[in-house]
């Protein structure tokens, strides 16, 4: 991280205690870790008294499940940055979730380094959604599709063609080898992408392309 992120004080709450310092050993070495909690109550006391700029919980939790949590604490006036960690691929979830306001949604099946790059994107004001978890939600509605698509329309093969490689996980190294280009050309079109269509960061490029059919 940014030294501008380091500065950003963490709460972090699961049930399941090896998961816990699990996540703590991946998130230390990137933010400042001021809390932990094993279930949603302990959550609200450890947030209200540590006032942490953002939360990363377990989605379920004994007591009170992790957003009901985020609810009690800005209920008592303060309003952490949320990245909710869950173990489903559930459209209705996820969809749960960014109506409530969470900031980040990220799969535990997911690797550790996409979690520390929610946490990055997050802390720098974006969004992060699992790339699965947004092919999920999208699936099956085919007039947010069409609106996607229209957006995409005026984009080049070339484009569209880093866009699905993205889509696939790919870094902008992998995608340069597999094009035959170099990495600054390819990070040139995503940025020119991302320019074109109003977005401002590569997931929600990607989730765009996804709500498109890309890579589908």
């Amino acid at each position: 991280m940014t030294s501008s992120h380091e500065s950003k004080r963490v709460v972090l709450a699961d049930d399941h205690q090896i998961l816990l310092e699990g996540l703590i050993k991946i998130l230390s070495p990137h933010v400042e870790i001021v809390g932990t909690a094993t279930d949603g109550a302990e959550l609200v006391d450890v947030a209200l008294h540590t006032k942490p700029d953002l939360v990363v919980t377990d989605y379920a939790m004994p007591k009170l499940n992790g957003l009901d949590a985020i609810d009690r604490i800005r209920e008592q006036g303060h309003d952490p940055l949320v990245i909710v960690l869950t173990v489903h691929l559930d459209a209705e979830y996820a969809t749960q979730a960014i109506e409530r306001g969470v900031d980040g949604y990220v799969l535990k099946s997911s690797a550790a380094t996409e979690l520390v790059s929610a946490v990055n994107e997050v802390a720098a004001g974006g969004r992060w959604l699992s790339p699965s978890l947004a092919m999920a939600m999208l699936e099956g509605t085919p007039a947010v599709k069409d609106e996607a698509r229209d957006r995409i329309a005026g984009l080049t093969d070339r484009q569209r063609d880093i866009l699905v490689l993205l889509i696939e996980g790919k870094s902008a190294k992998e995608i340069a080898v597999h094009l035959g280009l170099s990495p600054k050309t390819i990070e040139y079109h995503k940025y020119r992408m991302m320019g074109e269509l109003c977005v401002a960061t590569s997931p929600e490029l990607i989730r765009l392309a996804v709500k498109a059919g890309l890579g589908g």
